[in-house]
């Protein structure tokens, strides 16, 4: 089961995802990967975008540790509902409505964006069978929309090849979990 880790909702259980169409980050590579978050000072006051959420795991993680706000894109319906009640959990923890969610195609969602929607702090874990050139055509899209300063953490598996990064894009380390690597990038 997979929980919060830390934060003000730290130790509270997540809704999974029933079945076997997503693939929840593993609670060793959410700490691992939230220690270097911390490190990098992005979390606190965050605006915190988390596309193909699955769960929500992630951007719900992120309000807990001190992110200003969080909008959870996923288009699965069971996705969709499990990221709802795990954001009703930790709005309800937090005393506001900080956790947003999207029921949207993730392209969509970014071409609906206005000049004003911006991110600090960008999680993307898409499915396995989205090829390469159809995330490169994502994080394009995503580019006009970062802030000054902002990560982008790309999650795959560590068989897959790194992602094309657009233009606007510069890759500045990556980590590999077993079967999982992150991506880490920031605008160029």
């Amino acid at each position: 089961m997979s929980r919060i880790i830390a934060g003000v909702a730290g130790g509270n259980p997540l809704t999974s995802v029933p079945g076997t169409a997503t693939r929840p980050t593993t609670d060793r590579v959410k700490e691992a990967l939230f220690s270097r978050l911390e490190s990098l000072a992005v979390i606190d006051d965050a605006r915190v975008l988390d596309l193909y959420a699955g769960s929500g795991a992630l951007g719900v993680e992120s309000a807990s540790r001190g992110a200003r706000s969080v909008d959870l894109v996923e288009f699965d319906a069971k996705a969709s509902d499990a990221c709802q009640r795990n954001a009703d959990l930790v709005n309800q923890i937090l005393g506001g409505k900080k956790v947003s969610v999207h029921r949207s195609k993730v392209e969509s969602f970014l071409e609906r964006a206005t000049a004003r929607d911006v991110w600090d702090l960008v999680f993307l874990d898409p499915p396995y069978p989205l090829d390469e050139p159809a995330l490169s055509a994502v994080l394009a899209k995503l580019s006009p929309h970062l802030d000054e300063g902002a990560v982008v953490v790309v999650e795959r598996s560590s068989r897959s090849a790194e992602p094309a990064w657009p233009e606007a894009l510069e890759c500045f380390a990556d980590k590999k979990y077993g079967e999982t690597k992150l991506w880490f990038a920031e605008p160029s």
